[in-house]
């Protein structure tokens, strides 16, 4: 540890004190006797980092990843997801159909032109399958579809590409959702039309089964959607849907009937469950020690952990002001090779044993026991965080006899903007979905903490 102790004088006076709290302006300096300027110690410490294994993650959406890639550096990584489907209170067919007979159903998985992350070519399946067990309001992303389905019972599979050379560069451009034209792209999954013929035949016969949410998630459980051929690529779906099909008669008026063609269709949204799963595996290279660097991989992969000397800290600092602790992680050249993954874009910085209530409960950070990096900046290749030294103050305050344990995560933040001189702020943070990877240095260099501190002569 290195030791540094100076007096605060009047012409450093702005930029040293400038990492200060509030409590300690540079308002009055000036005019203060001799004996009341604080003295202000700069101490040197070394914190440690280490790779852990991230078992799963909270992912409340009804947004989801398809697919499965392989990440040289990384590994594998498989998602798929289960999900329910709203229902209006009280639903019925729009129409009548013909003869009271469905033609098809069938299931779309929809997701915005270049929305995907790999190969766009590779040949994929996916795969449905019906859900027979209640789904729970678990939304963490480590679930067992097998505690909730029939794997024997396949509804469709459909083998697909993520470019789809249907649409023409027209509709694609104009990103157009076009139902029977494909404009948006889009995996459709023929289903069997007895299915939605027992969903008519449900809404005549017991129409109960429809007066709400619940009872109708009694009879139509959910969908269970994988990936069963194929890796490298993964889908960003942004609505899952299942579509019946039928004709139905209208009278013009002279009278004339004709036949025309009718949907019922019901959506993913907000209102229902959807559980995303993500499955990790060659990570073994990823989770050994080692001096150089960390890892982060997301969804669900693996994430560094900082820990803090606050024990040591303490008995240098005692009982003087914690003021500044600046923390900034850089990191190593990423990868060239082809689709090779990206970096995500901020890291958010809390107590370990803060990551479970801070997703559940829909926090953003406060600058006092989570902070949020400044986004990637791959010039720099650092995320910033400024000033942590609240967390510190906090740790010493009420565990001194134990180190500051931290981990960084990769988050996606949303954001409101402010006033015209404001900068935006976060309305929400959370666990970032996309497959992404990062290497942070751990060398004697930039594990190097400065603390900076103030006591007043009396």
């Amino acid at each position: 540890m290195k030791f540094n102790l100076f007096i605060l004088g009047l012409c450093l006076g702005a930029s040293i004190l400038g990492g200060c709290n509030d409590d300690l302006s540079l308002v009055g300096s000036t005019i203060q006797p001799e004996g009341d300027r604080p003295i202000v110690y700069n101490d040197t410490f070394q914190l440690k980092a280490s790779t852990i294994q991230m078992d799963s993650i909270y992912a409340k959406t009804e947004y989801g990843l398809l697919g499965e890639i392989y990440d040289p550096l990384y590994g594998n990584l498989k998602s798929d997801y289960i999900c329910q489907f709203y229902c209006p209170d009280d639903y019925q067919f729009k129409h009548k159909p013909l003869d009271g007979m469905i033609d098809s159903v069938d299931f779309r998985i929809k997701y915005s032109a270049s929305s995907w992350i790999g190969d766009s070519l590779a040949p994929m399946r996916a795969e449905i399958y019906q859900v027979t067990s209640p789904l729970k309001d678990n939304y963490y992303t480590n679930i067992d579809p097998k505690d909730y389905c029939n794997m024997q019972i396949s509804l469709g599979a459909q083998t697909y590409t993520a470019f789809d050379p249907s649409i023409s560069d027209s509709l694609r451009e104009n990103a157009l959702d076009v139902d029977n034209a494909k404009a948006y792209p889009s995996v459709v999954i023929r289903m069997p039309k007895e299915l939605g013929q027992k969903f008519y035949e449900e809404t005549i016969n017991n129409p109960g089964t429809f007066k709400n949410q619940d009872s109708f998630n009694k009879f139509f459980p959910g969908l269970y959607v994988t990936n069963t051929y194929g890796t490298g690529n993964i889908l960003f779906v942004d609505r899952s849907s299942f579509t019946i099909y039928y004709r139905y008669i209208v009278t013009g008026s002279a009278g004339q009937d004709s036949i025309v063609k009718g949907f019922e269709r019901f959506n993913v949204t907000k209102e229902v469950i959807q559980l995303n799963r993500f499955k990790n595996t060659d990570m073994t290279e990823l989770l050994k020690p080692n001096d150089s660097y960390t890892y982060i991989k997301s969804p669900a992969g693996v994430c560094t952990q900082i820990v803090l000397p606050a024990k040591e800290i303490v008995s240098v600092v005692k009982n003087r002001i914690l003021t500044n602790l600046p923390l900034t992680m850089k990191a190593m050249p990423q990868p060239d090779w082809q689709y090779a993954l990206n970096p995500p874009p901020y890291l958010l910085l809390l107590p370990q044993d803060s990551v479970k209530g801070f997703f559940e409960k829909n926090q953003v950070e406060n600058n006092k026991t989570s902070f949020l990096s400044t986004q990637y900046s791959s010039s720099t290749r650092s995320y910033t965080f400024g000033n942590i030294s609240n967390i510190l103050q906090y740790q010493i305050d009420n565990a001194p006899d134990k180190d500051l344990v931290l981990v960084a995560i990769p988050v996606n933040r949303e954001t409101s903007q402010g006033t015209y001189y404001q900068d935006p702020y976060t309305i929400s943070l959370s666990n970032y979905l996309a497959p992404a990877g990062v290497q942070l240095r751990k060398d004697e260099e930039v594990t190097e903490i400065i603390v900076t501190s103030c006591v007043f002569n009396n």
